[in-house]
């Protein structure tokens, strides 16, 4: 049952993303990153809660899409819409409010979506770390780095696993991570 509910929720974040494209030169289509989020949570730190790996399919989708937090309820309940809810940018904010909101934010997480933050901002920079997206700067992304280990920060003690993988590539790129 449960893997029918998480294919269920895959199949509905494909429709909603299906237009979408990452800012890589390839262009690669938008889905293949909250599957990546999802894929990280259950591999790499070894993830096998239903509600978590949902949550990670759907966390852009509010954001980036038509969806709404009543229809993740409706469809998928209340834990997963709370988990979305709980890593979702106010997009309204201006970016640098909504960066610096995340990091203020980040400590009072639910501990799944800590999971889910911790998997994006994973899955994010690797892209980053492979390939600088197009009309970015290199500068440009040594400052996200930057703004993502405060952002980590705030979440630490949720996996392990997952900080250690973000460590290595904040010190790859002489991010000075605060312990």
């Amino acid at each position: 049952m449960d893997l029918v509910e998480l294919v269920e929720c895959a199949d509905f974040a494909a429709r909603k993303h299906k237009d979408q494209r990452r800012k890589n030169a390839a262009a690669t289509p938008y889905i293949n990153h909250p599957i990546g989020v999802a894929r990280i949570l259950a591999k790499e730190a070894d993830v096998t809660d239903l509600a978590t790996l949902q949550a990670a399919l759907l966390h852009d989708t509010v954001e980036d899409t038509d969806t709404t937090f009543d229809e993740i309820e409706k469809l998928f309940g209340k834990e997963v819409r709370d988990i979305v809810a709980d890593v979702t940018d106010d997009k309204s904010l201006p970016k640098m409010e909504r960066k610096r909101r995340q990091v203020e934010h980040a400590s009072h997480c639910s501990p799944k979506a800590k999971l889910v933050k911790l998997a994006d901002k994973l899955y994010n920079l690797r892209d980053l770390d492979r390939e600088v997206p197009q009309g970015w700067t290199q500068e440009r992304a040594q400052e996200y780095f930057q703004w993502a280990s405060q952002v980590v920060q705030g979440l630490r003690g949720s996996s392990q696993a997952l900080e250690r993988r973000l460590d290595e590539l904040f010190k790859k790129h002489d991010v000075i991570v605060e312990t």
